[in-house]
Order: structure tokens, then C-alpha cells, then sequence
């Protein structure tokens, strides 16, 4: 009878024997002004955790669109925000994307959590020589729920990454990007004075919080977009919870909005 091959169950390992890479990239000394995407958030609220973004990008003082979305589904139980150049952490998406997906039909069970928040810190470690040039840098928070679909009795766990890839706990919130600083501030206020404070606040009332975290930002930091469902400026919100991950439509954002 013959042996089966030996085929790694991660992804990135079975690229590292095949020597392909999945992010190689280099600078020149006239690389254009890179585009940035910020601003990005999550929080624990009442009935899990909700992940935001503005959708606007920017190169140096130009603002390059207002359709970008930051938050996006990585499988049915993670969520990946990101803040930093989009063009790596797209690929770094993808990569993921393959990774737990790959994992999940090799071995027949999902990646642990744990197992998926070390593996966006060797994207980012690889990504280490261009951030240390100052381009391609990359800053994301990760939110994921441990457990198969069905059989899930943890709540979702918030993750924030620095450029090098060091990855840290989030116990109730983390922010990233360039309007962060004034999110955190306000986050960390109303979770130790406010009432309610987020992790006590109903799906819809978490929505309104979370747009007008944005707007506030929006007013401090150029480089983050406002919200106005009125304009038909909206953000992408999804939402992880023991069920999985579900979107905020902009029609739902423009009801809590106006609560």
C-alpha cells in the first residue's frame, strides 16, 4: 500500500516548500505617493463584535476614492480591518483567505483562532524589509470566533497587530489608522464613564456609536471620510457573532443613524 505524501496543513508552509512567496515586493527610489486606506475599529458589544471603516483613501493630500472597504470577511467566523497601504493588505486578505480555507479542506476542521491570529503576523513579519523602508505598511485589527459553525460557545475576540507584526488582545476595543488616536480616546471614555458603555449596547444602538465615531474622527483627520446617509456616505460595518459574520447594509446604517 503506498504512503500518502506529506502535505503540510498550512498554507503558508506548503508555500515555503513549493518556494513561492506570497508577498514580494520592492521600492524605488521614485515609487509614486503611496495610497493609505484608514480609519478602522472594533468594538464588543452587547451581542458580539462590531468591525467599521470609513471608505476613503488617500495619496498625500489627494483623496483617491471613497468606495474603498476596509472591513472584510476572511471565512465565516473572521473578520480582517485594515489600515495601511491597500495594495498588501488586499494581498495579505487573499493569502488568508486561501490559508484557512485550504487548512479547513486538508485537515477537515477549521483553523483555531489562535493558529489564524499568528498566521496574519507572518504576513506582516514577511512584509518586515518594506515597512522598514516605510512602504507597505500595514496595521490591521482581526476579530475571530473559536469553534466549528453550530458548536460555537465562545465570544468573538479582538486582536491589534503593530507593522512588525507583534499581535495583542484586545479585551473591549482596538482602533487603527490615521483618525484612530481620537476613536480610541472617545472608546476608552465611554467604556470606563460612559452609560452605556458599548459592551452593554444593543446591535442597532452599537451602529449609530460606531457612525458617529467616524464623523468625530472625520472632523479631526483629513485623511478619514465622514458618514451622511443623506449624501449616500456610508461605512462598512459587519458584524461577528456566534452565528457568524453578517453586513450592515446602508440602508440599516441610515435607520440608526437617524435613531
Amino acid at each position: 500500500m503506498s504512503e500518502l505524501p506529506n502535505i503540510p496543513g498550512d498554507f503558508l508552509s506548503l508555500l515555503a516548500n513549493q518556494r513561492l512567496t506570497p508577498l514580494k515586493l520592492e521600492s524605488l527610489e521614485s515609487a509614486p505617493v503611496e495610497t493609505q486606506a484608514t480609519t478602522v475599529f472594533a468594538l464588543q458589544f452587547d451581542g458580539g463584535v462590531l468591525m467599521a471603516g470609513d471608505r476613503r483613501a488617500t495619496a498625500g493630500n489627494n483623496i483617491v476614492t471613497e468606495t474603498v472597504d476596509k472591513v472584510l470577511e476572511v471565512d465565516a467566523i473572521s473578520l480582517l480591518g485594515i489600515a495601511g497601504v491597500p495594495a498588501t493588505a488586499f494581498e495579505m486578505a487573499r493569502v488568508l483567505q486561501s490559508s484557512f480555507e485550504y487548512y479547513r479542506r486538508s485537515q477537515l476542521q477549521q483553523l483555531s483562532l489562535s493558529a489564524k491570529v499568528r498566521s496574519l503576523a507572518r504576513l506582516l513579519r514577511e512584509n518586515m524589509p518594506m515597512t522598514m523602508q516605510g512602504v507597505g505598511v500595514v496595521t490591521p485589527i482581526f476579530a475571530g470566533l473559536e469553534g466549528a459553525r453550530g458548536a460555537r460557545s465562545s465570544q468573538p475576540q479582538i486582536y491589534f497587530y503593530d507593522p512588525l507584526g507583534a499581535q495583542f488582545h484586545a479585551v473591549s476595543y482596538a482602533a487603527s489608522g490615521s483618525g484612530s488616536n481620537t476613536i480610541r480616546s472617545i472608546l476608552s471614555y465611554q467604556q470606563r464613564f460612559g452609560n452605556p458603555r458599548p459592551d452593554t449596547m444593543e446591535m442597532k444602538r452599537a451602529v449609530q456609536f460606531a457612525l458617529r465615531l467616524l464623523n468625530i474622527a472625520a472632523e479631526f483627520d483629513s485623511a478619514t471620510g465622514g458618514v451622511n446617509p443623506e449624501t449616500n456616505h456610508h461605512a462598512t460595518i459587519k458584524i461577528l457573532d456566534e452565528n457568524g459574520v453578517k453586513s450592515v447594509t446602508p440602508e440599516q446604517q441610515a435607520e440608526c443613524y437617524n435613531l
